[in-house]
This record gives structure tokens, sequence and C-alpha cells, in this order.
């Protein structure tokens, strides 16, 4: 079973997410801490990793650079799911290595669509 890590402080997401997730066949591994997703993250290796880009702890974009720089984690596919609207930061992430990048409020079949993209690869 393929596991996905969400990484999201908004408990509304989360639920939401693991709802979809968990229906579709998939493991959910979730978080709300920036620091624990990038622990999580590393002891876990999920398949694919949901990752806001403002939480508690790391920032989202911090957690990002440090996943891509790490050997052990750089291949695993990473979602933006973040308010951060801005060009600037939409170029930013995908910059640091983000495999795609969606702004809140989102469509959730979108999402599911983009997370199986990537999973089947």
């Amino acid at each position: 079973m393929q596991r996905i890590l969400i990484a999201d402080d908004d408990q509304m997401i989360v639920r939401l997410l693991e709802h979809k997730l968990k229906q579709s066949g998939y493991e959910v591994l979730s978080v709300h801490d920036g620091a624990i997703a990038l622990e999580t993250a590393i002891t876990e290796k999920p398949d694919l990793i949901v990752l806001d880009g403002m939480m508690p702890g790391l920032d989202g974009m911090e957690v990002l650079r440090r996943l891509k720089e790490s050997e052990d984690t750089k291949s695993i596919p990473v979602i933006m799911l973040t308010a951060r609207a801005q060009e600037t930061d939409i170029v930013d992430g995908l910059s640091l290595g983000a495999d795609d990048y969606l702004v809140k409020p989102f469509i959730p079949d979108e999402l599911m669509a983009r997370i199986k993209r990537y999973i089947e690869k």
C-alpha cells in the first residue's frame, strides 16, 4: 500500500484529505508541524508528500528545501498545497523542488488526480 504524508496545520483539510486518500486505498500519515513533517518524511519514506507552505515549527518552504537537499528524501514527490498565492511564492516553491503547487482554496478531486499521477509514475 502506498503511503502519503499530509503536512498541514488545518485540521479540516487534513480530515478531508485523510478521508479521500483512504477511500482511494492509500495509507495516510498526518502531521501538523513542519519539523515533525521533516522528521516523518525521513523516517517513514512516504511515496508522496502533500505539504502546506505555512505551518508551525518549520515553514513549509524550509521543509521542502531540506527534503530536496537530502539524498534520502530528494526523490519523494512533493505537492505544495498552500494559501501562498503570490507569483513569487509559486516560483519559489517550484524552484526549491516542489513537483506541483496548488493554491488554497483547492478542488479536492483535482488534488487527488495530481496525487495519482505522481504515484503512478
